[in-house]
């Protein structure tokens, strides 16, 4: 793509609003912005959209939006399955409403009926929306926990889990067969309500979705007994989550739950907050601040579209309170769930837990120990929901349990994407159950580690934007993947896994074999002593993301260890 010419055709397009233009003709003398704008076409990735919002080519805007939602309409009608129509939903990010109506109204405009949501609602609503209403697809509007200046477009097919092989490559196609901004279809909102195409859906579905996840509860008369006694601190970090996890941790009856009032209110620009993220620390200041005035239990957060939950809770022998990896809240869950399934005799004989390749391995002894199934996927929830529908058709296996590192799980088959509404829920019964005991979930954490080991992870992001950036990563995987390693700090390398060629290598032996999973760009090495490092880059930012897990026998040997291994790690893909 010459990037001056197209910066030309939408300057002077008639498929171009004046708005668009004025934008546009304001970065004139900006060559470098120019170029950053066009250099390509803003990719409808396996992961769907997601871009800065702004005019041009590699931007997030109606004309990007409108392109891809073109090129998914043309996928249904070749399907035929337009009448199921397609749930749309939004979080509170800038352009959310808007690039919502104009998903919406491009399907309208091609015969497809749409349900939209007639207020921000999180990722995991969508994903159960999706299945309840027997929709063919379902579109998210979201960036997820990325800076405010970005937004996103993520598309579910009609299990409730994102667009997965060999459906997303066909809508891929779909999407870059769309040339012409002209060929976008249009149609008024007037007319596609008066067509009967254009739904609007809300409380019907709430209600719903919290009676189902509210089934999930293991032990509602312990939460009612401790409701009235464990302290909450939550905040929505100014997202989607807070109407539902207030909703159902009051119907549960836990009473003293306390929201951070700066961060309560959707807010597009996210202004206490550096990232709403809550693998970020600092985006758990003001939560923290709270929790020392009202003495909380458990500190908890969920990012813009409530599918990431992060935790702190109170170490009452030190009174401070500690933090929680993605892989270690997941898996304290997972713990008390199963662990209460097996007591109460309804865990599955058949029972699956699934994890992604770059999750913690005290997922392992855990499905070890509770005779589970172990299923090792890709990074990205979609690939636990692809291992969840083929679960569901071949009626083979029961889930239990699914997450990944970054924060995520799902703690039932009622939607098929991370739910922080539910993993909040979850982690509040875990809080009240152990009270009832008289531990606090920090002692459950090290009652954890000593039952299993001193599991630690850590994740590294080398963040390189721009043309050269995304060139700059391409070269570091490239030289990577070439090179012989045999050893990472101290660690010998026993097993290589390149995912993108399949190759699986036995460093001692030197026998190669298939990996078994499908293909992306990651390169895995096993280290010895139960111990590994990843390396990838981002499927939907400008980094490359290096992964690393230990097995110590006490935390300050793992700290110790994971730092060594982390600095060995980030060394080894600086210098190619």
């Amino acid at each position: 793509m010459n990037y001056l010419e197209e910066y030309k055709r939408w300057c002077n397009g008639d498929a171009f609003d004046e708005e668009t233009k004025k934008e546009l003709i304001a970065i004139k003398d900006d060559e470098k912005e120019i170029e950053d704008r066009f250099y390509k076409e803003l990719e409808f990735g396996t992961a769907g959209l997601r871009g800065i919002i702004g005019a041009g080519t590699n931007r997030m805007n109606k004309y990007t939006v409108g392109k891809a939602t073109q090129g998914l309409a043309n996928f249904i009608l070749k399907k035929g399955t337009q009448e199921k129509g397609v749930v749309i939903s939004y979080d509170s990010r800038h352009m959310s409403p808007e690039f919502s109506q104009e998903t919406a109204l491009v399907l309208n405009a091609n015969g497809i009926k749409t349900y939209v949501f007639d207020q921000l609602s999180p990722v995991p609503e969508l994903s159960f929306a999706v299945r309840a209403l027997g929709a063919t697809a379902g579109i998210m509007i979201t960036a997820s926990h990325n800076p405010p200046k970005y937004n996103g477009y993520k598309a579910y097919w009609d299990d409730g889990a994102q667009i997965v092989s060999p459906i997303d490559k066909e809508i891929i196609e779909e999407v870059r067969a769309v040339k012409d901004y002209n060929d976008i279809k249009k149609i008024s909102k007037k007319e596609a309500v008066e067509k009967g195409l254009y739904h609007t859906i809300g409380k019907e579905i709430d209600d719903k979705y919290i009676e189902t996840i509210k089934k999930c509860v293991l032990n509602p008369e312990i939460v009612k007994e401790q409701g009235k006694n464990l302290k909450i601190v939550y905040t929505p970090l100014h997202g989607s989550g807070n109407r539902l996890v207030k909703r159902v941790l009051t119907e549960l009856g836990f009473e003293e739950v306390y929201i951070v009032p700066e961060q309560e209110k959707p807010d597009g620009n996210f202004p206490t907050v550096k990232l709403p993220n809550p693998e970020d620390k600092a985006a758990f200041k003001m939560a923290l601040e709270l929790a020392q005035k009202v003495d909380a239990d458990v500190v908890l957060a969920t990012d813009p579209d409530a599918d990431r939950l992060g935790i702190y809770a109170k170490d009452t022998k030190t009174g401070e309170y500690m933090s929680y990896t993605g892989n270690m809240s997941a898996l304290l869950i997972a713990e008390y769930r199963i662990s209460q399934m097996k007591e109460k005799g309804i865990l599955p004989k058949d029972g699956m837990i699934i994890k992604t390749i770059v999750s913690s391995n005290l997922t392992n002894e855990i499905a070890n120990y509770y005779n589970l199934e172990l299923i090792e996927v890709l990074t990205g929830f979609k690939y636990i929901g692809e291992k969840m529908r083929a679960a569901e058709a071949n009626k083979d296996k029961t889930y239990v349990f699914g997450f990944e590192e970054s924060y995520g799980c799902l703690i039932g088959d009622y939607a098929r994407d991370k739910d922080a509404v539910a993993a909040v829920m979850a982690l509040c019964e875990a809080a009240a159950y152990y009270k009832s005991k008289g531990l606090t979930l920090w002692d459950e954490m090290i009652n954890i580690y000593e039952k299993y080991g001193y599991y630690k992870e850590a994740q590294v992001s080398i963040v390189m934007e721009g043309v050269e950036g995304a060139q700059k990563i391409k070269e570091m995987m490239s030289n990577l993947r070439a090179k012989t390693v045999e050893k990472i700090g101290k660690y010998k390398v026993v097993t290589f896994r390149d995912i993108d060629q399949d190759i699986k290598k036995d460093m001692t032996t030197g026998s190669i074999s298939k990996t078994g999973l499908p293909k992306s760009n990651v390169l895995y090495y096993e280290l010895e002593n139960n111990n590994w490092c990843c390396v990838r880059p981002s499927g939907t930012e400008p980094k490359i993301k290096l992964y690393m897990g230990i097995k110590a026998h006490n935390m300050e040997e793992a700290d110790k260890e994971l730092e060594q291994l982390q600095e060995a790690m980030v060394k080894l893909v600086k210098e190619g």
